[in-house]
């Protein structure tokens, strides 16, 4: 697969995340928020156990103890985020948690220089300070909102994305089945979601029933669609710079909330959106014009910051 193919792919993932978080809102205020986590994820699990299941049978690279585990790491580092994420979005704002959210973009290149001891380009770094710039544009008025316990919740789970997230690569370089990991990931996601879940949210049949569309499309878009996608073209992007091009997620709620729940967009959130996707643009130009628009960007991007505050 090629470079700019996987990027889209990315795209196309951030699109359907963007478009489900009116499915997770809608699903919070139904059910237990770590519950709905589980059971989305099951059904991505099952979605997924038919591509696993082909790709084992003719896959020339078979799975090795390690390879396992690492696969379990990832699927635990994306059930804390996911869980947390669905908690604490369900105490904090939507203007905090939309933002603060978005923070993990700036977290994967220090995952990983960690793992791998490369550090980020220049222009990788400029582009996150970019889209972060951007989030908070998104935000209300670009003004954060009094903080609670949510947004500690929120701010953890962009750790622990970030280390998901930069730990795809190394488990693909391992062995290239990124079904299989994807399976696995949706699997220890959807027990531990499940058994945490019943065990300390109430639980009642009418809202998971009430809950059952939101459950099918973040269970099989979100879950089932683009996080696949998101695993496959890791394999062909670099981690810091696949975390700049699903920032579109936040552009993509924020026109999906406009087209669907009628909500407004200020002048100062419709320049975020164009902040995030320059920034997303700018890691895909090639190395001249990365050169050139790079010290321009930088200095655009302090103006608008300077202006914004």
């Amino acid at each position: 697969m090629s470079r700019i193919r996987a990027d889209l792919l990315l795209v196309l993932a951030a699109f359907i995340w963007g478009t489900a978080f009116i499915a997770q809102k809608n699903a919070g205020e139904l059910m237990g928020p770590v519950t709905f986590v589980g059971v989305r994820f099951l059904l991505s699990c099952a979605a997924l156990a038919p591509l696993a299941l082909y790709e084992g049978r003719y896959s020339g690279s078979p799975l090795k103890k390690g390879d396992l585990l690492l696969a379990g790491l990832i699927g635990f580092c994306v059930f804390v985020a996911a869980a947390l994420q669905q908690v604490g979005l369900a105490t904090t704002t939507a203007t905090n948690g939309g933002f603060l959210t978005a923070l993990y973009v700036v977290l994967v290149p220090v995952f990983v220089f960690a793992q791998t001891g490369v550090r980020p380009r220049q222009v990788v770094l400029v582009a996150g300070l970019g889209s972060i710039v951007g989030a908070w544009l998104l935000t209300d008025s670009a003004q954060l909102q009094s903080w609670t316990s949510g947004d500690a919740l929120v701010l953890i789970a962009d750790i622990a994305w970030a280390a998901g997230i930069s730990l795809v690569p190394t488990f693909l370089a391992r062995t290239d089945r990124p079904y299989f990991l994807a399976f696995a990931q949706f699997g220890v996601i959807g027990v531990l979601g499940t058994v945490v879940g019943l065990g300390g949210e109430p639980f009642s049949l009418e809202g998971l029933i009430a809950a059952l569309p939101s459950i099918l499309y973040a269970g099989l878009c979100s879950g089932g669609i683009a996080f696949t996608l998101q695993i496959v073209a890791l394999k062909y992007t670099p981690a810091a710079e696949a975390a700049l091009i699903m920032s579109l997620e936040s552009v993509f709620a924020a026109l999906s909330g406009v087209i669907l729940l009628s909500e407004r967009l200020t002048g100062p959130a419709m320049l975020g959106g164009v902040l995030i996707l320059l920034s997303a643009v700018l890691v895909e130009a090639g190395p001249a014009a990365q050169n050139i628009w790079l010290t321009q960007y930088w200095t655009w991007l302090a103006q608008v910051w300077s202006r914004a505050r």
